[in-house]
């Protein structure tokens, strides 16, 4: 009897452990899209990322694919063309919010530029296939 109670006791500590450590947090993101031609710079709404989680390293995978929607949404969809898409991401919504309104600060000192935000209703992004 003493052997089962250390036996279960073991197995929660040890699943509780495991629980814990594949515990990751949540991806969150936001796009910005600037071009030489226009003087419009659109950007997203800070998004979490579905089921995506950060490498090793700490950057996200597939990157360049969560670019390439923000491209094809505003070619395709708003007929805006020659788009350079950039996207920033982090772990930390805080901190995340932060650089956005940063970045956003740098191009609003500019008078000739215009800040369009995309809100997620007409855009978000979806996971980039492996």
């Amino acid at each position: 009897m003493k052997f089962v109670r250390i036996a279960l006791l073991f197995a929660a500590v040890l699943t509780v452990c495991s629980a814990a450590s594949k515990k990751s947090k949540s991806v969150y993101a936001f796009g910005l899209s600037a071009s030489f031609t226009d003087s419009v710079v659109y950007y997203t709404e800070i998004q979490v990322l579905d089921s995506v989680h950060l490498d090793k390293s700490g950057f996200l995978p597939h990157r360049d694919h969560y670019s390439y929607q923000l491209k094809n949404y505003l070619e395709y969809q708003q007929g805006k063309k020659n788009r350079t898409c950039m996207i920033y991401f982090s772990n930390n919504p805080a901190k995340l919010s932060k650089e956005r309104v940063k970045l956003l600060g740098k191009y609003k000192k500019d008078k000739a530029v215009l800040l369009e935000e995309l809100p997620q209703a007409a855009f978000s992004f979806k996971k980039a296939e492996d």
